[in-house]
């Protein structure tokens, strides 16, 4: 029995930006895809914030929302009171997913090993949630795929892959 890898799959603005009155302030189509066959039949976890935003479990996944409301009960999800709780009902998996959001992250970074970041190349004004910076000194970037918009995506985007060193 062991502890499942950590990995974050986020998607940040170039001032880290996630999130603007609790919906994401891009619709990049290609990213969705992206986290879609990253995270399938895998366990993603989510603060109860950003599980709102989404408005339903997302198929194909198991679902954990993080809260701290006793009560909360959501179709098709698990819930949990904190991300120790997290670790405990997944200590059979490989691999879990955090998806966010801002809080989330937070409390659990130091467990991360490996992060997925679409970073989106604008400035997010007036943003309220924001990805952590990551040191230097602890992440290493392992690849970098980068790609222009067009007529479905605002914004240039870069799909990275950050390892903990």
């Amino acid at each position: 029995m062991s502890l499942p890898k950590v990995t974050f799959i986020v998607a940040a603005s170039e001032n880290n930006a996630i999130g603007k009155g609790n919906q994401m302030p891009w619709h990049l189509p290609n990213d969705f895809k992206y986290f879609k066959a990253k995270t399938m039949d895998h366990t993603i976890v989510m603060g109860r914030k950003t599980f709102d935003s989404i408005g339903k479990a997302l198929p194909g996944r198991r679902n954990i929302i993080i809260t701290r409301q006793n009560d909360f009960k959501a179709e098709d999800v698990d819930v949990a009171n904190s991300i120790q709780d997290v670790l405990n009902y997944c200590r059979d998996e490989k691999e879990i997913f955090i998806i966010g959001g801002a809080e989330i992250f937070k409390q659990s970074f130091p467990l991360a090993k490996e992060i997925l970041l679409t970073r989106v190349h604008t400035q997010i004004e007036g943003a309220d949630a924001f990805f952590p910076d990551l040191p230097e000194s602890e992440w290493i970037l392992e690849s970098q795929d980068k790609h222009s918009k067009d007529d479905k995506h605002k914004f240039d985007y870069t799909f990275e892959v950050y390892k903990r060193k």
